[in-house]
């Protein structure tokens, strides 16, 4: 199975929010990355637009709904319980109009830097389960964002969720050192956890062209989400050149 490489563009906004301007163009940058081989485009709203805007989440759904572009999957990642504020209208506003092909549900605070832990479902199951089914009943499917805990992704998969999405902070952190054959070895028991729950598999958080290689050997992974990493090696080499070594190492 070839693995899909899904485009963050969480960056190039939060470079055009730097400036009062229109440049760079988030839909450019993913007219860019579908041309050099990306399989999706990805986006992470939070309440806070402190890089994707409402109105680029809008403009990405319109142009994904082009019949060229059919087969480019729109994922959505996000906290569900975030709701209006200022001009953000709520995650699950954002999902109900663009009817997003993914949801990902992610646990993260308007104050973190970036998402940093996935869902601890003992506690959130019950609240999360209407969520769920809501967002299967707008279209979208729906995956988690999950540590690399076997007890915790077989919750996920009770939930009815058709994903998980593994969050690889830990391994991209320790890769290359002494604690980082373990660290890959517990990822490589929680891709087995989720397929054995019938879950289909998604990572991402820190992957780049150094680490990716040795994590897209874990079993059954379906697709990445990368965006820090690629838009980083944009700024020297180019988003088109950069998404297509990107997509290379996954189908090599």
């Amino acid at each position: 199975m070839t693995t899909k490489l899904s485009v963050n563009l969480n960056k190039v906004a939060l470079i055009r929010n730097s400036r009062d301007t229109t440049i760079p163009s988030v839909v450019e940058a993913a007219e860019v990355a579908i041309a050099a081989g990306a399989d999706g485009i990805t986006v992470h709203p939070r309440p806070d637009m402190r890089h994707i805007r409402p109105d680029d989440v809008y403009d990405l759904a319109q142009l994904l709904a082009r019949p060229e572009y059919a087969h480019i999957e729109f994922n959505i990642e996000g906290n569900p319980y975030a709701g209006p504020e200022g001009g953000y209208p709520g995650f699950m506003e954002l999902i109900e109009q663009t009817r997003a092909h993914q949801a990902t549900l992610v646990p993260d605070d308007p104050n973190q830097l970036t998402s940093d832990h996935g869902w601890d479902l003992r506690a959130e199951s019950n609240a999360l389960r209407a969520i769920v089914t809501r967002l299967q009943g707008w279209g979208s499917r729906v995956s988690l964002f999950m540590d690399p805990d076997a007890e915790q992704i077989g919750r996920a998969a009770r939930l009815g969720v058709e994903r998980i999405e593994l969050y690889t902070g830990p391994y991209a952190d320790t890769y290359g050192t002494e604690a980082g054959d373990a660290v890959f070895e517990a990822f490589g028991k929680a891709a087995q956890a989720a397929a054995d729950a019938g879950l289909v598999l998604n990572a991402g958080h820190d992957l780049n062209l150094d680490n990716l290689g040795k994590f897209a050997t874990v079993t059954a992974l379906a697709e990445v989400s990368i965006g820090h990493a690629i838009i980083s090696d944009a700024l020297f080499r180019g988003l088109g050149p950069v998404v297509a070594d990107y997509k290379a190492l996954l189908t090599s």
